[in-house]
Formats: structure tokens, C-alpha cells, sequence
């Protein structure tokens, strides 16, 4: 047997298994080593040969130390640019107790609700305070960022136009947009066929080809517009408008929804999220209540559980692209949850006063700003505004740009010389006058001491009505309270911090604390996505190094690290595809191969980007049906221009053929787009440019570390082969790439750059050998877990020779003809076990697909394995007539600890069975926070907002 020693190294810290765990795993599967079955998992023909040239692994704290050099090379600057990004402070009650908290950030996705209570509440509380700030009735649980939101609107409003109409094909856009929002609705318009219009809302003369319209408010030169008027004639025009706007704005502006929008959408960053170089930030987007079938993401609804209680769920959209497929509207999958609960948490912290302050002592202090500056000569071009004023500089641009920068101030610089300034904040009078000073000494002049401070909100858009009156938003202000809070509702989830969570497709793993320090350094997390690049070269070179790393592991020679979504990355990597090939005169190429058991983002992307999807088969091991693929690429040959393959495959199989099939598709003009969602159990094995792909994606909050956090944030990375490098993202406001890019895909030029350190903290520990050992131990602990379940419950699909990837598919579908149990039955059974259940239904449905990481020990492992053993036998009593099919702890699940514990006890089983069904549960027991949620009853009475306390408890 292998001979596993324990060192310091970080990677025997983030394998779970010890060396004596692995040997035992060994021995049960009649392995004499790893590498003996890896040869046994993985076609030989694809096996790398080389290890991958990366850095000699550093210990935890020499990582610290050297990523404490590379955030020392990035300028900490007072950055005043604004276009949507903005200085905030974050309460040290959410950064504490949320954002640094592994109870918040190692939640997975709220698919099961009944352990899901407190993250659904936070959520819920995020889309009330965006409904009662946009006064709109229905709003989501968060997008992906200002850019993305604007063009799901557009898209929503495409959707949603009268098919009679001629206007089919037209969407205006502002000029008062801001640019990177413009640059990504570009981006998405050109594969569904619509124009984007620019011009100024003024001049509009309401085409009859226009469908809808994008204002700005406040616009991006800060101007405040009534736009009462010009809605009014779009409505009577049938052209649907959206409005981009700011929520610490509409606390004290007229509303988007009281104008008469019929969406508005933004970023919820300034809400406590620090800028990050441009994200993670949580988009909102809240739209009227008869769009609710159409509205993008998720909505968190109010429902009633099994004991009469109301309970929280996903609601409609959950998992919309994953129901239509290629009938989606949209590809959204990961929102940015762990953002939007700091975001409403830091409603709750303030409330509507604070709120309101806040945004009144910003605006009285720009007021000021703006009678100052105009007191030394310069005139303000907007006589109305919130944070943000634009002035007209003369010749004095670039003496003004030097001073700034040597004061360590960044202002935003228009193409015709204006000068923008947002405040924010943590701006004070101070800072006022510093940024007075500066302009004064460029002028020659004296600070001005005595200057006018007019009105600048019109007292026709002053807000009037109320907001946030709901007493979540008026109970929580001392620490004391807050903080108990925020610990009640971390105590409803299930997280990593009580079990492994064994989602497959889903690499639930471990986020190491030392990979998480970065994000919250200054250096790192301060920083606003338009400063000048050279103070940002400790992100440049952080960057570079990330990618790098990147084509070592995926054998590709380019990479964009600006999707900021895994969903994104596959968009972008078929648009990338799109771009080549009409590059090379082949346009006409919109074929895309899609395999039946791909993701169902999968053929959702494709038709976001234009393609028209046509599905291959599978065969009865779940592989794919060669014979229909070859078919289906020759008759498409002259259209054919991707195939979307996954792998190892959804099936979680190494597919023997994969060569074979990348080179079907290349032999008929198309290109492959690997999905990445499976690549940790690539890295250090195969990788995709071995198989023969073309681009694939990286899901760096699954393989590489980045925690889920509840549901986001996510990115999505793309590594391409060098013949599509050229057209990889651009960005309208940071020169990236060059001039065969495609336009941005993210608002950001890196996307999500802030939690790009911990994917670079992650690799830099554990280096090539300790990459290739974490696919192998992941491969190993799922044959382990296939080995001990597959005598209960068959696995559906494995390799030629027994072994199954990363992931297996167990078959329950035998259980419901004699007993009635079906795999949601499992699943909330599991939960009385302490256990998140695995990714339940998909992609096949009656299953589970279980998926247990390296980073999980054999002895998690066991409790899991006993737990479902545990649960057969439940089964096979209701089989036997030992517990009575309508009334046993299966159908019944989850019991709460109020369920247990009253007086009235009917069924036939015992409330320690119902509770503690195993003895070492009884040592850190998870009670589940509602029974069963009833999700019919929800959807029929669709409720997305906090309710008054009494209709919400009853």
C-alpha cells in the first residue's frame, strides 16, 4: 500500500482523508494505489504525461506573506469616479459575523428550504428593501451586477413584446447610460437580433421599432431627470422602460416605480459591499407583479410548511434554465447571495432613518462641493444631482489630473475634458474641502470660505412616500441586538460548519481560512474597477499569475478572468466561438450539439449566444450516443458550430470516446466548448486541450475555492486555445485585449477580481502535485462512497471498468412501485440525519448524485454512508409492513424540534427515532427550522416581501 505521510504542507490540511484513511479506502476497493484505480477511471489515451509546470507550493503563512507583497504594489487612493462603485463602510457586525463567517459563506444554494430558513429570511428582507426602495411590487434575490440586470431587461422586455407588433427588433439605450452597462447590452443583443439605439432620452421620438428603453437616474453625469413624462408617452407607445438606478438615491428621490417604470435594477454595492476592483456585488432588479413568469434569477417566496407554518422557498424561477432548457430566457444560475444579505443586513443595521441620513449627509456635502467649485469659476453642468456633480474644466484637465493624483485622489475624467466627482459615504467636510483646495491652487485663487449651497433635488422628485416599515428594518440597532440577529438566522442553515454537503456537480469543498484573509485587506478590497492601472499593479500581477496557473491546467494558451459566473463563462466561451468563425467568413455557423444529460445552462447559453440548439443522445451507460453525434454533425456540417460537452460528464463518467467525439466536431467545421463544472476532477490528470476542446470554463467557486456562499458568488473564468485568444472580452472603460475582442460580458474588466485571491491563495498551497493529489483523493472518496451505497441503492451509471469519477448517480426510482418513497422523501429524511441532501433529480430524474470532495475525511464519509443506510432500512421496514406506508419517519420528514416535542404524539414510531435515528447525532444535533415546505401552495399564493408580523405569522 501507498505510504501517506503527514507534513505541513497546506495540502495535507485540505485533504480530508488521512494516509491511514486512504489505505483503508484502498483495501475496500482492492486497490493496490491511487494511481491503480485513476488508471481504472481515466482512458489511458488522455492521461497527461508531465506534471504541470507551478510554483513550489508555499506553507499558509508564507502565502500571507507573499500575498502581503503583492497587495502592498496596489495604490490604496481616495477614488471619487463613482459610474455606479462607491466607498462604503461595511458594519463590523457583517463583516464579522457574515462575510468572514464560514456559518454564512459554505451555505449552498437554498434548494432544500426546510434548512435553508435564515439565508431565505435574509434574502427575503434584501427583496423587500429593494420593492419598497424602486416602488415596484416584486423584486429578485440579486443578479450578477448593474450590467447583467440592465440586459436581463432587455431581454425580459424582448420576451414579453406582442409578437404582432413590428417592433420587434429595436431597444434604446440612453446616452446617460453608464458605458460598461452599454458595453454588455451590446454584448447580448447581438445574438438575439436587437439593435441597441443610443441617443438623448430629450430627442426620443418614441420609433414604432423601438420595444423598450434603459434610462440612468441618477444619469452618469450625475444629473437627476423627471422621467415621469417620457414614460408616460413610452407606455402610450407600448414601449416597455427600465431604469438603472442608485438605492441610497431613492431614499431620498422619486421612485422609478411611482414614474411608471415598468423595471428598475442597480447595483446594491454601496449597501456595505466594499468595491473590490469591481466585485462581487449584488445587481437588484424588481419589475411589476405581472411579469413574474418572466423575471430572471431567483425570487424567495412566502409558502406554509406541514405543520401549519409559514415557511420560506425558491419560488418560479428556481432553476428556471434547468426546466426549459433551451426554452429559457435565461442562463442565470449564480446570483450573488452571500452579497445581497450583507447588502439587506445593512438596511436592517441602519434602518430607514439611518438610511436616509446617510444619503442626506451625501448629498448636502456634494451641494457643497458643487457651491464651491463654482465659487472659483468652474461651472457645475448639472444643476441637479444626489452625489454627483460634472464640471466644465477649461484647459485645466490635466493640471487638474496631476494634483488629484499627487494628492492620492482619483476623479473621473469625460472624453471631452469634464471633470466627474462622486461622493459617498465616508466623504466628510474635510475631504470637501481638500478637493476645493486642489481646484483653487489650479485657479490660483483662495479656498473660498463663503459660498451658496442651492437646492439640488428638484421638489417634484423629493421623495415622499415611505419605505423599509417593516419592523426587521426597525428592531435590530445596538450590536447586541443585531448581532443576535444575524446568529438566529445563521443557526436555521445548514452549512459546512456541521457536515459535508454531497451535492454532486456542486464540489461543496473546503475554503480555507487563510485563502479567505485576502479579500478583506484594503489593498485588495478598496479599490474601485476604473482607477488608472498603475495603481493596481499588485492586481495586474496577481492576475497574470492566475492565469498562468490557469493554462498550466488547462493545457490552453489565453485566458479572460472577466465571467463573473460559471453561467457567464459558458456564454462568453460560445460568443468567443461566434466571434472566430465569423472572423474566418463562416457566421452563418449557429448549429450547437448539446448532449440530453448536459446542464441545463448548457443549452440555455447557447441560445443566448445566438446558436440553435439541436440535443444528442445517450446511451444506456450515459454516455454519449456516438453514432447520433457523428449523424448529427454531418447532416449540420455546413451550420455546425459547437458542440457543449461536459467532463467528466454529467453522469460523472470519463467518457472512453472523448477524443473520438472532439474530433467528429472538428472534422466538421465546429469548435468544442468543454463545461468546466466537473474540471476537479481534471486537474492534474487530463485536462481540456488533451480531450481536443477548443475553450472551456472554470468554476472557480466550485474546483478552485471560492466558497458558494449561499448561492454566489461565482465565477466563471474562460481558457482558450490560441486561435480564439484575439476575441476574448474587451471592456469599454479599461482598455483589455484588443481589437477582435468580443464586448465585455461583465460590468468589471476582471469581473469579480476580489475573490479572485482566494483561487490564487488555493493553487499557490497546494502546486501541481497537490492539485493532482486532490482529483485523485476526490475520485477516491466517490468509489468509496459508490462502494459502500451501491449494495442499497444501484448506481446508475459507471466507467468500462466499475469505477465512477467524482460523482455518482444513485437510482431510487425501485422504491416508490412498493412503498411510495420517493427521492424527496430521501432528501428531507437525510436532513433528520444532520445531512444536506445531494443534488436531488438531476440530471436524471427519481436520483441523487452524490459528490463527496477530497477535502472530506473517511469518517464524514461513513456517517453519510451509515445515514443512507440507515434510511434503506426505513424503506425496507415500510416494504415489510413494519411502518405503515402513509405515516413513517420518511414521509413525515423533517421533524422539528417543536414537532418532536408536542404533546400530542400519534405516530408509530418513537420521537427519538423521528429525532435522533442514529446515536452520534444526539452530539450535534441540526433540527431543521420548518416542516416539509409546501411549494404548490407558494406558487399559487406568490408572496416575495416581508408581510406585516401578524399576516406573517399566521
Amino acid at each position: 500500500m501507498e505510504n501517506y505521510q503527514f507534513t505541513d504542507r497546506f495540502i495535507d490540511r485540505h485533504i480530508g482523508p488521512s494516509a491511514e484513511e486512504i489505505n483503508a479506502m484502498l483495501d475496500v476497493l482492492g486497490e493496490e494505489s491511487v494511481d491503480s484505480m485513476i488508471s481504472k477511471t481515466i482512458p489511458e489515451k488522455i492521461r497527461l504525461t508531465d506534471e504541470m509546470k507551478l510554483d513550489t507550493p508555499l506553507t499558509e503563512a508564507q502565502l500571507l506573506d507573499e500575498l502581503a507583497g503583492i497587495a502592498a504594489k496596489n495604490k490604496v487612493f481616495r477614488s471619487f469616479i463613482g459610474m455606479g462603485y462607491y466607498c462604503t463602510i461595511t458594519p463590523s457586525v457583517i463583516r464579522r459575523n457574515i462575510l468572514e463567517n464560514p456559518g454564512w459563506y459554505t451555505q449552498y444554494t437554498p434548494y432544500q428550504a426546510e434548512i435553508s430558513q435564515g439565508r431565505l429570511e435574509a434574502l427575503l428582507n434584501f427583496q423587500t428593501m429593494v420593492s419598497d426602495l424602486t416602488s415596484l411590487p416584486l423584486a429578485n434575490a440579486s443578479l450578477l451586477d448593474e450590467a447583467t440586470a440592465a440586459a436581463e431587461a432587455m431581454a425580459m422586455f424582448f420576451s414579453l413584446r406582442k409578437k404582432n407588433k413590428k417592433k420587434a427588433f429595436k431597444f434604446f439605450v440612453a446616452d446617460s447610460v453608464f458605458p460598461q452597462t452599454v458595453d454588455v447590452m451590446i454584448t447580448r443583443a447581438k445574438p438575439l437580433g436587437i439593435e441597441i439605439v443610443r441617443g438623448n432620452v430629450a430627442e426620443f421620438g418614441y420609433d414604432e421599432d423601438v420595444y423598450g428603453m434603459l434610462l440612468q437616474y441618477p444619469d452618469d453625469s450625475g444629473d437627476i431627470i423627471d422621467y415621469s413624462e417620457v414614460i408616460s408617452k413610452a407606455k402610450e407607445n407600448e414601449i416597455f422602460v427600465a431604469v438603472a438606478t442608485d438605492l441610497m438615491a431613492l431614499t431620498m428621490l422619486t421612485p422609478p416605480g411611482e414614474m411608471g417604470a415598468d423595471a428598475a435594477l442597480g447595483s446594491a454595492q454601496r449597501f456595505g459591499v466594499p468595491m473590490g476592483y469591481g466585485g462581487p456585488h449584488a445587481a437588484f432588479f424588481a419589475t411589476r407583479e405581472e411579469y413574474k413568469r418572466n423575471v430572471p434569477g431567483r425570487i424567495i417566496g412566502i409558502s406554509q410548511d406541514s405543520n401549519g407554518k409559514s415557511a420560506l422557498r425558491m419560488a418560479l424561477q428556481t432553476r428556471e434554465q434547468h426546466i426549459k432548457r433551451e426554452r429559457a430566457t435565461s442562463n442565470i444560475c449564480t446570483a450573488q447571495v452571500l452579497l445581497a444579505i450583507m447588502a439587506s443586513m445593512y438596511a436592517v443595521y441602519h434602518g430607514p432613518e439611518g438610511l436616509k441620513n446617510i444619503a442626506s449627509r451625501i448629498n448636502k456635502l456634494t451641494a457643497s462641493l458643487a457651491g464651491g467649485i463654482k465659487k472659483l469659476g468652474y461651472p457645475v453642468l448639472n444643476k441637479n444631482f444626489f452625489d454627483t456633480i460634472r464640471i466644465e474644466s477649461g484647459n485645466k484637465t490635466e493640471e487638474i489630473k496631476e494634483k488629484s493624483l499627487n494628492a492620492n485622489m482619483n476623479f473621473r475624467y469625460f472624453d471631452n475634458g469634464d471633470i466627474g466627482i462622486s461622493l459617498d459615504e465616508s466623504s466628510n467636510i474635510d475631504e470637501v474641502k481638500n478637493i476645493l483646495a486642489l481646484f483653487a491652487e489650479v485657479k490660483g485663487e483662495k479656498l473660498p470660505s463663503d459660498f451658496e449651497i442651492g437646492d439640488s433635488i428638484p421638489a417634484g422628485l423629493i421623495r415622499k412616500s415611505e419605505y423599509l416599515t417593516h419592523p426587521v428594518f426597525n428592531s435590530y440597532f445596538s450590536e447586541t441586538e443585531m448581532m443576535r440577529y444575524i446568529k438566529k438566522l445563521e443557526r436555521k442553515d445548514l452549512s459546512l460548519t456541521t457536515s459535508m454537503i454531497p451535492l454532486g456537480s456542486c464540489t461543496m469543498k473546503l475554503n480555507a481560512a487563510t485563502e479567505m484573509l485576502g479579500i478583506t485587506w484594503p489593498e485588495f478590497s478598496s479599490l474601485h474597477p476604473f482607477i488608472p492601472r498603475d495603481q493596481a499593479e499588485g492586481y495586474t500581477e496577481l492576475f497574470n499569475r492566475l492565469e498562468e496557473q490557469v493554462k498550466s491546467m488547462t493545457g490552453f494558451s489565453a485566458v479572460s478572468l472577466q465571467p463573473n459566473s460559471g453561467a457567464q463563462g459558458e456564454f462568453t466561451g460560445l460568443m468567443v466561438i461566434r466571434k472566430y468563425q465569423e472572423a474566418n467568413g463562416e457566421g452563418e455557423r449557429d448549429v450547437c450539439l448539446i448532449p440530453s444529460s448536459a446542464h441545463g445552462t448548457n443549452p440555455a447559453s447557447a441560445v443566448m449566444a445566438g446558436s440553435k440548439v439541436v440535443i444528442v443522445k445517450c446511451d444506456d451507460k450515459g454516455n454519449i450516443d456516438i453514432n447520433d453525434l457523428r449523424k448529427k454533425a454531418e447532416e449540420n456540417s455546413d451550420k455546425l458550430s459547437s458542440l457543449m460537452v461536459t467532463y467528466p460528464s454529467t453522469h460523472g463518467v470519463f467518457e472512453q470516446d472523448i477524443k473520438e467525439i472532439c474530433a467528429i466536431i472538428h472534422d466538421n467545421g465546429g469548435q468544442v466548448y468543454m463545461d468546466g463544472a466537473n474540471l476537479n476532477a481534471q486537474v492534474g490528470l487530463t485536462n481540456p486541450a488533451v480531450i481536443g476542446a477548443d475553450v472551456c470554463h472554470l468554476n472557480l467557486h466550485k474546483t478552485f475555492s471560492i466558497p458558494h456562499g449561499g448561492g454566489g458568488p461565482g465565477m466563471g473564468p474562460i481558457a482558450v486555445a490560441s486561435h480564439l485568444a484575439p476575441h476574448l472580452p474587451g471592456h469599454s472603460v479599461v482598455t483589455i485585449n484588443g481589437e477582435q475582442a468580443i464586448n465585455a460580458v461583465s460590468a468589471a474588466p476582471w469581473g469579480s477580481a476580489n475573490v479572485l485571491v482566494i483561487s490564487y491563495a488555493y493553487i499557490r498551497m497546494t502546486g501541481a502535485a497537490g492539485l493532482k493529489k486532490a482529483s485523485e483523493i476526490a475520485i477516491l472518496n466517490a468509489n468509496y462512497i459508490k462502494n459502500r451505497l451501491g449494495k442499497y441503492f444501484p448506481v446508475l451509471y459507471t466507467g468500462v471498468k466499475g469505477f465512477v469519477g467524482h460523482e455518482m448517480i444513485l437510482d431510487l426510482r425501485g422504491f416508490k412501485a412498493e412503498t411510495g418513497i420517493e427521492v424527496e422523501d430521501v432528501a428531507k429524511r437525510l436532513m433528520d440525519y444532520n445531512y444536506h441532501a445531494p443534488t436531488v433529480s438531476f440530471p436524471v430524474p427519481g436520483t441523487l448524485m452524490v459528490e463527496p470532495t477530497e477535502s472530506e475525511s473517511k469518517a464524514e464519509m461513513d456517517r453519510f454512508c451509515d445515514a443512507m443506510i440507515s434510511i434503506y432500512n426505513e424503506i425496507s421496514e415500510i416494504a415489510d409492513g413494519s411502518l405503515p406506508k402513509d405515516d413513517n419517519p420518511l414521509i413525515n420528514a423533517p421533524h422539528t424540534a417543536g414537532s418532536v416535542l408536542k404533546d400530542n404524539w400519534t405516530h408509530p414510531y418513537s420521537r427519538e427515532r423521528a429525532a435522533f435515528p442514529l446515536e452520534w447525532i444526539e452530539e450535534n444535533k441540526f433540527w431543521p427550522a420548518s416542516g416539509r415546505v409546501d411549494n404548490a401552495y407558494g406558487d399559487r399564493n406568490l408572496v416575495c416581501s416581508c408581510l406585516p408580523v401578524s399576516e406573517y405569522e399566521e
